[in-house]
């Protein structure tokens, strides 16, 4: 007989996967509760916008608070790796182990160019290679001075431009033969030879059992999730469909997943075998747009009734709610959200807009003051300033000043 859970059962199951159900401990986090929470994630999501921080420290500090960023690099550039950059969600810090599993549903993607279409782009490719073996990590840029490669770079139209140089490693890097030794004070990847980058006990992808890979990946997504659809699961290291369905269903026989109905929740889900499932949700957080318990839209809405749009590439007076938006969770229910900037300058974290959901409770927006001040000292700033935008700005600004002295 199928188990059948309601809508508020399941959200505290994903929740608590995601290491979101309990209030976080007081103090700075240690280097270990780090390590700890991204394990529990598989993945951290990369992003360029740095209005308010760079997107992948946000998700750590939603679920054990103030932390030394330090600790996060250091697990990205201090050899062995305890994480490394790849595709998985988009560009992201994963795992070591996801990476020879990642790589074959990748270089279906990119590596075509290398062959019939372009394949200038093999021979370049070839002589970086050379380069990168006898050199320390190089940018693109870096790469394309060393080799004396020139050329010159429509830059009229939107969107990357990249060189043939920049296209050439971003399709070795997708094709897991350079990965990226990390990132330069512009953001720009510095690369280098996979085998020095991969810890020495990671074994390099084969791409023989893509089947094997695609059922590992959407097991560590299914933990990661605790309960979901095939299309969550798929989504969560990017898979397709075609690979994800199968993979469920051999791991449904394996006894990793059982088949659940889930009230008010369109569509067949599964649950993790070793899911938690708390009777109870008390944490608190404001989540990055990049967070991976909202990257999936369509499960966000389903789960918690909550529409949420990333409005960044939306024209400023056609957006609704702001440019660098974050959802604030309370206990099991996402209450209002919040346009964030860090004004470095005036040390000031600036709530440019804030807008509580229709059923919001009444201590909103003093739990959400109070994590506001929490990030603003995370972030270094001193201050929380509220602007006049949004049906939760008024009551928000008093409980600012009330409790941290904000205007």
């Amino acid at each position: 007989m199928t188990r059948r859970m309601t809508l508020a059962q399941a959200r505290r199951v994903a929740l608590a996967a995601q290491g979101l159900h309990q209030a976080r401990p007081t103090g700075p986090a240690t280097a270990r509760q780090v390590g700890l929470a991204f394990d529990r994630l598989h993945l951290l999501q990369i992003d360029s916008v740095n209005v308010l921080s760079r997107s992948h420290y946000l998700p750590i500090f939603a679920r054990v608070g103030p932390y030394d960023r330090t600790v996060l690099d250091r697990m990205a550039a201090r050899s062995p790796r305890r994480m490394v950059e790849y595709w998985a969600h988009e560009a992201s810090f994963i795992r070591p182990a996801h990476f020879a599993d990642l790589v074959p549903w990748q270089r279906r993607t990119w590596m075509g160019s290398f062959s019939t279409e372009r394949p200038e782009l093999r021979e370049l490719a070839d002589r970086i290679l050379v380069l990168l073996e006898s050199s320390r990590p190089l940018t693109a840029r870096e790469v394309a001075a060393r080799i004396g490669h020139r050329e010159e770079i429509d830059r009229s139209n939107w969107g990357w431009n990249w060189s043939t140089v920049k296209e050439s490693l971003e399709a070795l890097f997708a094709g897991g033969e350079v990965g990226s030794a990390g990132r330069t004070a512009q953001f720009e990847r510095r690369y280098a030879p996979i085998s020095r980058v991969l810890p020495s006990s990671v074994a390099l992808p084969d791409g023989n059992d893509v089947d094997a890979s695609a059922e590992r990946l959407v097991e560590s997504a299914a933990q990661a999730h605790g309960i979901g659809t095939v299309r969550c699961f798929a989504d969560y290291f990017r898979l397709p469909l075609r690979a994800a369905a199968p993979a469920v269903d051999r791991l449904v026989t394996r006894g990793v997943l059982e088949p659940v109905e889930v009230a008010g929740w369109p569509g067949q889900q599964f649950l993790h075998a070793q899911a938690a499932r708390p009777r109870l949700a008390r944490g608190r957080a404001l989540l990055s747009p990049f967070d991976s318990l909202v990257f999936e839209r369509r499960r966000l809405e389903d789960l918690f009734g909550f529409h949420y749009r990333l409005e960044i590439y939306t024209p400023a007076h056609k957006r609704r709610y702001g440019y660098y938006v974050l959802p604030f969770l309370l206990g099991d229910r996402m209450v209002a959200r919040v346009d964030l900037k860090a004004d470095r300058a005036n040390l000031e974290l600036s709530v440019r807009s804030s807008h509580a959901e229709a059923d919001a409770p009444a201590e909103t927006a003093a739990e959400l003051a109070a994590e506001l001040s929490l990030m603003a000292g995370w972030l270094g700033l001193e201050s929380v300033r509220i602007d006049p935008e949004g049906n939760l700005s008024h009551e928000l600004a008093r409980a600012v000043r009330t409790r941290c002295g904000g205007t």
